[in-house]
């Protein structure tokens, strides 16, 4: 189970990406930096969770790791500031931007997200395929596992964000039939649709095949999964 804990208070963006020009205006919109980091946020949250669960509080590469107790599941918890991604930036009554949140590995490395876009374009999705998108996706996951078991792909080579962003680019028609049509034809379309380099996240924010990327999916492993055996 993965939780988050978000804060509002302030937020990061990629108006580096934006013109310089934008990039003028929204320092002038914005001349000072938060004074609450996000370690310091990191940290508060960790302390919190210490104080609920105890040594069950396991700090990790990505998320702070809360172990299994009794009837407790597993639960790793993302701390994130929200984040914009900036398409234009005038002025503060002149600007677009799609909200999201990012957190920071323990390198350093910062991953954007954006879970309400994802949530809702799988929904869509779902309801657009005659309600057949989240049965498939649970069949490919236990494929995945499968795969794993029998020395096919590698341990987590195959998140399950990607496995969702993989089937939400296959079309709509090819969710007809019963459940094993359904998976065969799957199957079948991402076998013969040699070029996948236009694939977006479910989030459609991203690309969703990419190499050294903390936000694309690796282009073997993308394709190993998706390449019948």
């Amino acid at each position: 189970m993965d939780v988050v804990i978000r804060y509002d208070g302030a937020f990061y963006s990629d108006i580096d990406e934006r013109p310089v020009e934008e990039q003028n205006a929204f320092n002038t919109a914005y001349p000072i930096d938060g004074t609450y980091s996000y370690d310091d946020f990191k940290e508060h949250a960790r302390l919190a969770l210490v104080s609920a669960f105890g040594k069950s509080v396991k700090p990790g590469t990505k998320a702070i790791r809360i172990e299994a107790s009794g009837n407790r599941r597993n639960a790793d918890v993302i701390v994130a500031f929200e984040f914009r991604r900036y398409y234009k930036f005038n002025g503060l009554y002149d600007e677009s931007h799609e909200p999201g949140m990012c957190f920071f590995l323990s390198d350093t490395t910062r991953v954007a997200n954006y879970p309400n876009q994802h949530c809702t374009n799988l929904t869509a999705k779902h309801q657009a395929t005659n309600n057949n998108l989240k049965p498939m996706i649970r069949i490919f996951k236990n494929a995945r596992s499968k795969m794993i078991e029998d020395g096919l792909i590698a341990d987590g080579s195959a998140p399950s964000y990607y496995i969702e962003g993989l089937l939400y680019n296959v079309p709509n028609p090819q969710f007809v039939g019963d459940y094993q049509d359904i998976f065969l034809n799957i199957l079948k379309w991402l076998y013969e649709t040699k070029d996948k380099t236009k694939f977006v996240t479910a989030n459609r924010q991203y690309y969703l095949l990419r190499d050294n990327s903390e936000t694309c999916w690796a282009i073997a492993d993308g394709n190993n999964l998706s390449t019948p055996r």
